[in-house]
């Protein structure tokens, strides 16, 4: 053999175990996400709560006012436009988006009123302020006020952009999948 027939040989060889060794990391990087998901792992990338990696803790019990959960929001006429809007990520729920990190701030029963900010059972909620505008200047519609539906919460950030029952209104506690337990996080 001549030297440049070895030299394309040795090439091929190379770029064959390089491809060989990108799909086994792609593979690893792979199984390690399904693994984190299945084990309740899930990275929070919007400002609404500390950027990082949390944790889903099983709630054995209802939700309660103050808890901080993940839940799944319904597929709502609301929600499919929240999700057209960029609101709401791409993710694990059975709607298709990534499951929301918020605060339960009323339960069924609890009166809830929204004008300028939002007060549960006549008590303002801090920092519950509304904006008119989203980020790119489109109206933001705020829910009417009510009462928290049977087997519903309302559901708070106090990151003022934070898409939450402000604007969706309660949702269904069957959609709650657990705590949130922050395992890795940074809140700028």
């Amino acid at each position: 053999m001549t030297a440049q027939v070895c030299a394309r040989e040795m090439g091929r060889a190379q770029r064959s175990n390089a491809v060989v060794l990108l799909l086994v990391a792609a593979s690893m990087v792979g199984c390690s996400v399904a693994a984190a998901i299945i084990g309740g792992y899930r990275i929070n990338l919007t400002p609404s709560e500390p950027l990082g990696l949390w944790r889903i803790v099983a709630l054995d019990r209802p939700a309660l006012a103050g808890d901080l959960v993940f839940i799944c929001p319904p597929q709502t006429p609301i929600m499919r436009e929240a999700r057209e809007r960029g609101y709401l990520r791409f993710g694990t729920c059975p709607s298709g988006v990534a499951p929301l990190i918020k605060t339960v701030v009323a339960v069924a029963g609890q009166h809830f009123e929204i004008g300028a900010g939002v007060t549960i059972d006549g008590r303002p909620v801090p920092f519950s302020d509304l904006v008119e505008r989203d980020g790119k200047g489109r109206p933001m519609a705020p829910y009417s006020g009510g009462i928290v539906p049977e087997k519903s919460v309302f559901l708070y950030s106090p990151f003022r952009g934070s898409y939450d029952s402000r604007y969706f209104g309660p949702l269904p506690a069957s959609g709650i999948l657990g705590l949130a337990q922050p395992v890795l996080t940074y809140a700028p």
